[in-house]
């Protein structure tokens, strides 16, 4: 249980096993020609402070994943967020390509470009593990 001030916030752990396979399951929903944010994702999953490990769970995509659209995914004032300037032009070329709109300032409009996810289901959480790591059994 987290605490702010003297108001008690509970949270379900969102950080969990299985957390890059949800992410990744959320960004799929994204179509073509619209884009989400780190935050929307991880308030998707439970959790808008998460956000930054949504970014790592994109980082962490191999080659042999199934594809995910990474590039779809900007920070909350629409820009793209990546250090490194070779994948950021790469993600805005593919953004571009899609009909995703780049202003003066390099941000993309959220009103026009953002995904509001109108059917989506919460991916149901990991099976519970035991404080070793294992699966717990249920039914024995």
């Amino acid at each position: 249980m987290l605490r702010y001030g003297v108001v008690p916030v509970v949270e379900p752990r969102v950080v969990s096993p299985g957390f890059n396979a949800r992410v990744y399951a959320v960004v799929r929903q994204v179509p073509e020609g619209f884009v989400t944010t780190y935050g929307q994702v991880a308030a998707l999953l439970g959790s808008p402070r998460v956000a930054r490990h949504v970014g790592f769970a994109l980082a962490a995509l191999g080659r042999t994943d199934e594809p995910v659209p990474w590039h779809r995914v900007i920070n909350s004032q629409g820009r793209i967020s990546h250090g490194d300037e070779r994948r950021a032009r790469q993600q805005r070329r593919l953004l571009e390509r899609e009909g995703v709109r780049f202003d003066a300032r390099e941000r993309i409009d959220l009103r026009r470009f953002l995904y509001s996810y109108p059917d989506y289901v919460m991916p149901p959480p990991p099976p519970e593990a035991e404080p070793n790591g294992r699966r717990a059994r249920r039914g024995r």
